[in-house]
């Protein structure tokens, strides 16, 4: 009972992330589309710095915008927070439950650093408080007053840390720890700066004092930040699900391709919002940044990596690559697993018959040959190169039966 008791909780944890996910990002993308879509004319209002309007589920509506705050408030005002808190507590929940409870499985990856799992986390919790600070004192220094330069400044230090991170923890740990430390950026950017700054103006306003303009300058910078990297959040957050990104050998690289594509993705969308000119180039840069991911994924591990079959393996007996997957593999993949801390089979993947094995031949190739982002926690179950060529030239020879 406690294992369907386990995994319902993870289950609910997931259900509760992207549904608080999607309603951050909607509202992030409408308000940032808002502001853009903004128009100036003679007939505004004072303090009124532009008006759109917009028809959506049958009805009108006239969006105008204060510059710095209207002459009275309405008795109702809503604040836009906490589905940015939501999606990071149960983001956060997740963390702990799946990388931080199991590191020996999901964050440590031995032959790339053999920390303990204590060490582990607390470098993974020391990079999600680093990483925010940085950010806020860059953006809070001169360098914080050049968009361009901040911009730029900040994306060297993602793709420095990416590589750091890479270095020390497993190719899918390094991935949700930087997803996890952009994500921790964009929330604390709500709770430190946007909020505080925006009840800061409310306050100045019911005193009858006149709000000082900076603070909301300043929101609406760490606002279009959000923007720009929500896209290559996403991307990370999924990542466990494709070996090629996270177990690739240039894994660092196609983080830094990644967030390439989305801010030229996002910067198209805003541009047209604006009403500016359509950077349709922004397409070819995206196109070109995914095409060279895709190239980076399929390069060989190092020179020794058993992505064919060794020198001399042509053909591989079923009987081989059973006794392989049932010693490497199906202690976890099991109907009953037997591995601490597995409660059922990861994913739903069982390799226990012939007739499993066989089913699963492609995500065998690709989690265990291609790439070898499986056995976990660097090759805990010690997978050789000679197993994983077998299993090549197996999949290869179409991954005949007994």
């Amino acid at each position: 009972m406690s294992i369907i008791a386990g995994e319902w909780a993870n289950f609910l944890i997931r259900w509760v992330h992207v549904i608080a996910g999607i309603a951050w990002i909607g509202s992030s993308f409408y308000f940032v589309h808002l502001d853009l879509s903004l128009r100036k004319h003679d007939k505004l209002a004072a303090g009124v710095g532009g008006e759109a309007w917009q028809v959506h589920g049958g009805g009108f509506y006239n969006m105008v915008k204060y510059m710095v705050a209207p002459p009275h408030l309405p008795k109702e005002l809503t604040w836009f927070k906490w589905e940015a808190y939501a999606t990071w507590i149960s983001g956060m929940a997740m963390l702990i439950v799946m990388y931080y409870a199991q590191a020996d499985l999901y964050l440590i990856d031995r032959t790339v650093l053999d920390i303990s799992p204590a060490a582990a986390v607390a470098i993974s919790v020391a990079g999600l408080v680093l990483g925010w600070v940085v950010y806020d004192l860059m953006c809070k220094s001169p360098l914080g007053r050049n968009d361009a330069l901040l911009g730029a400044v900040g994306f060297a230090l993602l793709v420095a840390l990416s590589y750091g991170f890479t270095k020390v923890f497993s190719g899918r740990g390094a991935y949700i720890q930087i997803g996890a430390m952009i994500g921790t950026i964009m929330v604390a950017s709500v709770a430190m700066t946007i909020i505080p700054n925006q009840r800061k103006i409310v306050d100045s306003l019911l005193k009858g004092e006149t709000p000082d303009p900076r603070l909301g300058a300043a929101g609406k910078q760490r606002s279009v930040h959000n923007n720009y990297l929500t896209l290559p959040v996403v991307f990370l957050m999924i990542s466990n699900h494709y070996p090629l990104a996270f177990a690739s050998r240039w894994n660092w690289l196609i983080v830094a391709l990644v967030v390439v594509i989305g801010v030229t993705v996002r910067h198209f969308y805003n541009s047209r919002h604006a009403h500016k000119p359509s950077p349709w180039w922004t397409w070819a840069v995206a196109a070109a940044a995914f095409l060279a991911i895709v190239f980076l994924s399929g390069q060989p591990l190092q020179k020794s990596a058993a992505a064919t079959p060794a020198d001399g393996v042509q053909k591989a007996a079923f009987a081989d690559v059973q006794e392989i997957v049932i010693s490497r593999c199906s202690m976890c993949h099991a109907a009953e697993p037997v591995w601490d801390g597995v409660g059922v089979a990861p994913k739903g993947v069982m390799l226990e018959t012939p007739e499993q094995i066989r089913q699963h031949a492609r995500a065998i190739w690709l989690q265990a040959v291609a790439t070898h982002a499986m056995p976990p926690g660097g090759n805990i179950t010690e997978l050789s190169d000679e197993d994983r060529s077998v299993l090549a030239a197996w999949v290869q020879a179409g991954a005949p039966g007994p």
